[in-house]
């Protein structure tokens, strides 16, 4: 039943409408996953070799140390990344052949996906490694086994907390303050670890540990989908009554506040622009990162992380105008729509929320006003020069988005354009060169004023480039529409 399900999938992917640019983007995905394994081969290499020669301790000791922090990341991946997909599984269902399989099959090809299948190049490498030099091949056999069901548990922990945001705050709540205690010494997570998955070669049998809470789950995840297995329960798109908003003082600004009113209210609704939100206030701590390591203390990181934390909002949104309005955007162009009002509103909503970022960056400064006044400078350029070019690419963005979904899909098709990646020079690289330049030159101040010349600048030039803006999205309008309307 399986194969026969793998030989339909193939068959859909070469019957396509898509098919040159479907096999294109898997020929990408290909390569790419052929030099993900490769770095991973060479990381197991390299991490035997150098814990063995430079310090001097056992390498199975030393990598044991941090699978929990592998693990953790390895959830957090998934979570982000990859989720079921339902929607081949669904035409079967009315068909005659037994649900068990059908959530069986679903189940196995959770685990065919590159997201959970890559890190274990790692650890077959290492574990060959280990025998090579003479270990014990039940104690290696018993500790790979071990760690591996431990990550593919994160597979079924993902289904679990999928679509519950409550469950997922709450498990990311629960890892900050793991993560605190041990960043505190307050309790020792990482010797833990290393207690804990050593033990799996030391007492080969406590390995059966995790192997039996990978059946478990099994078993708990398979009676959990086989429940919601139906086309008018679990597989149904959830709705909800409708709710009648609006923001009265935003009316008097015409079509300009009607179209923020109705990107605010999105923004509350959709469980995907929730996550946008959620995610523009996780990039407000990620100047934390200056803590890790010294390279993030340079002048050129200090930049690119304080274009992150005070742009986070307009670069997971506005590189996705108008893809937030896929759904109607065809319906939309048959209107009377004054284009260059819909991209402003958009404009301006990132503007507030940039603005208030750079308010909430001001923690930053009880750590060092220089790394607030970086941070500030960079709200500035994100204000004036940003917030325009990250508009722009999204008129190379033609990838749906499902409201209604998380998106956790990448390499899509119409996500990749070669003008979005050349965007990447006036966002990110030239702040970074001439604010690194200028501070090692003339000091902090010129640096400050050099970037905030360039945000004034383009503030000011708003008008003049909102035209080539607008010129541009109308030149890609009908591509967009055409690849909004297809559904394959």
């Amino acid at each position: 039943m399986f194969l026969k399900f793998l030989r339909l999938e193939i068959k859909s992917f070469f019957r396509g409408n898509s098919l040159g640019i479907n096999l294109a983007m898997k020929i990408f995905r290909f390569l790419g996953i052929i030099c993900f394994i490769l770095y991973f081969i060479g990381g197991a290499f390299l991490a035997y070799f150098y814990i063995n020669e430079n310090m001097e301790q056992d390498p199975l000791k030393v990598v044991s140390r941090f699978i929990v922090i592998v693990w953790v990341a390895d959830l957090i991946l998934k979570y982000m990344m990859q989720q079921i997909s339902s929607q081949n599984i669904k035409p079967f269902l009315t068909l005659n052949i037994p649900k068990r399989s059908l959530v069986n099959y679903t189940l196995v090809k959770t685990f065919l996906s590159p997201f959970s299948w890559l890190n274990s190049w790692f650890f077959i490498t290492f574990s060959a490694i280990l025998l090579f030099n003479g270990y014990s091949f039940v104690g290696v056999l018993a500790w790979f086994l071990g760690i591996s069901s431990l990550l593919y548990l994160n597979n079924f922990i993902n289904i679990f907390i999928n679509g519950k945001e409550k469950v997922a705050v709450a498990v990311g709540v629960a890892i900050a303050v793991l993560s605190a205690l041990e960043y505190y010494h307050v309790v020792s997570i990482l010797d833990y670890s290393a207690k804990v998955f050593y033990s799996f070669y030391e007492s080969p049998f406590f390995a059966l540990i995790p192997i039996a809470l990978f059946i478990l789950l099994w078993q708990l995840c398979y009676r959990y989908i086989l429940k919601e297995f139906y086309l008018d329960q679990g597989l149904e798109l959830k709705k909800e009554i409708g709710k009648t908003e609006n923001i009265a003082f935003l009316n008097k600004y015409g079509s300009l506040g009607t179209f923020i009113n109705n990107d605010i209210k999105m923004l509350r609704r959709n469980k995907m622009t929730k996550s946008i939100l959620f995610g523009s206030i996780m990039f407000t701590f990620y100047g934390l990162l200056m803590f890790t390591s010294p390279v993030y203390k340079t002048p050129y990181m200090m930049m690119f992380m304080g274009l992150f934390v005070t742009g986070g909002f307009q670069f997971l949104f506005g590189q996705r105008v108008p893809a937030f309005d896929s759904s109607y955007y065809p319906l939309m162009m048959t209107l009377n729509v004054p284009y260059k009002e819909y991209l402003k509103a958009k404009w301006w909503l990132m503007i507030i929320v940039t603005a208030v970022s750079m308010i909430l960056a001001l923690f930053y400064a009880f750590i060092g006003w220089e790394i607030y006044v970086t941070f500030f400078a960079a709200g500035l350029y994100n204000i004036g020069v940003n917030s325009q070019f990250t508009l722009w690419s999204g008129a190379y963005n033609k990838t749906q988005i499902d409201l209604n979904s998380k998106e956790k899909r990448m390499g899509q098709k119409n996500s990749f354009n070669l003008k979005a990646l050349l965007l990447l020079i006036p966002k990110l690289l030239l702040p970074m060169a001439v604010f690194g330049i200028t501070k090692y030159f003339y000091g902090m101040t010129a640096a400050v004023i050099s970037i905030a010349i360039l945000g004034m600048i383009g503030f000011f030039l708003r008008e003049k480039i909102f035209d080539i803006i607008v010129k541009q999205y109308k030149r890609e309008k009908y591509s967009t529409i055409e690849a909004f309307k297809n559904k394959d």
